[in-house]
């Protein structure tokens, strides 16, 4: 892959560059977009994709299907470059929770085993573990402090039994953003494995898990890396697929997947052995386009860029909130280590679903998440799209 893309290169100048990638963002052109957290507005390359595949599959059928499966090939070594990992670590999955029920299900699991989770997870970092009570498998539950996650806290509930701490990376209502290597180190040197929910922080965050050793990940597209629902990635060290029983197969599932003759079950010996089936050939596509902006930019500009803008573009609303009379609802200090682009605050005299509401009608999108308004800023957001979500907070009834 080149750093050209739909849009043309990408600029050699950082200033420049969330400019060029504002022009790849559609949405722009009618609404002030803070959603991202929640459901992104797709990128012109991965809309692009999406209507050349209908195209083609309307008026060609499967003519051009060995050109897809390369395209889709691409998310891999895409994902594989963006967090450092070895390309026959990344498994193609539909959703996030797929990848959390490869393990949750996988694991040699013994009766008396427990997991470790922090408190207020989303619930697909929950459920799973909870479908684990039948195979005598405990959940422990660590509070959270004010909406932060203490790594001290997480280790300290480790016992002789636990077997994995499962994390998101980035808190879906309060945006704090876990030290991961510090957890992965702590949780290692007492043995135990660490899964990462990463579909908050994937893609806005550097993650080199050349040195940030986790064991497993998941993350799909549809939320900060601007694809489309229902395309996602896993990421299983290559050392623990021995370990995890491969609980769904299918023809893809094996050595020579495309013999569909030979009738053997021979699995194959990457994590691509979870890809059981037929492919959602057009979400990976869309996925993979969209993806080729955040690893164009860092290939340019280095792993921090990102992360650098989206923190920048977030301490300027939430210092924007609070001048027009808002209230931050979780203050995570130091904000450059813990913080995201996830900003959640709240109105006196309005709720958070009247000011989202009033705020669609003003052209600004936003959610509401943890007892308050959740703005979740991305890096082609400029300022006058945080002076639209301003204003609507010293207009408030």
């Amino acid at each position: 892959m080149s750093d050209s893309l739909s849009g043309g290169p990408c600029p050699s100048q950082l200033d420049e560059v969330w400019l060029w990638w504002r022009d790849q963002m559609p949405v722009t052109r009618q609404w002030a977009y803070f959603d991202h957290a929640a459901v992104a507005p797709l990128s012109a390359p991965a809309a692009d994709a999406l209507r050349d595949y209908t195209d083609v599959a309307a008026s060609c059928g499967d003519v051009k299907w060995l050109e897809w499966s390369a395209k889709v090939e691409s998310l891999r070594g895409l994902t594989a470059e963006l967090i450092h990992c070895e390309k026959d670590e990344v498994a193609l999955v539909p959703n996030t929770t797929a990848g959390i029920n490869f393990v949750a299900g996988g694991y040699p699991w013994q009766s008396g085993d427990n997991v470790v989770l922090p408190e207020g997870e989303f619930p697909s970092n929950h459920y799973p573990w909870l479908n684990l009570a039948s195979r005598g498998v405990d959940v422990k539950v660590v509070p959270r402090r004010e909406g932060r996650v203490d790594v001290d806290d997480l280790i300290a509930a480790i016992d002789g039994r636990t077997k994995i701490i499962s994390v998101s990376w980035v808190g879906y209502a309060s945006g704090f953003r876990i030290d991961l290597p510090r957890l992965v180190d702590q949780a290692h040197a007492r043995g135990v494995l660490v899964f990462v929910d990463a579909i908050q922080g994937m893609g806005m965050h550097p993650l080199d898990l050349r040195t940030c050793d986790v064991d497993f990940l998941s993350a799909d597209g549809h939320k900060w890396m601007l694809g489309p629902e229902g395309a996602g990635v896993a990421m299983i060290r290559r050392r623990h697929l021995p370990l995890l029983r491969c609980e769904n197969v299918g023809w893809a599932s094996v050595r020579n997947a495309h013999l569909f003759a030979a009738g053997e079950l021979e699995l194959r010996d990457d994590a691509a052995r979870y890809e059981t089936g037929s492919a959602n050939m057009p979400g990976l596509m869309a996925f993979a386009a969209s993806l080729e902006l955040f690893v164009a930019v860092a290939r340019q500009h280095g792993d921090d860029a990102i992360s650098r803008r989206v923190l920048e573009r977030a301490s300027l609303l939430r210092r924007l909130i609070v001048e027009r009379g808002g209230k931050l609802l979780f203050e995570n200090t130091p904000f450059e280590i813990h913080g995201s682009g996830i900003v959640t605050f709240s109105v006196d005299g309005e709720s958070p679903a009247d000011f989202r509401s009033r705020a669609i009608e003003n052209g600004v999108v936003v959610s509401c998440r943890g007892g308050g308004v959740r703005a979740s800023v991305h890096v082609y957001n400029d300022d006058a799209d945080l002076l639209r979500l301003a204003d609507l907070i010293s207009n408030s009834p």
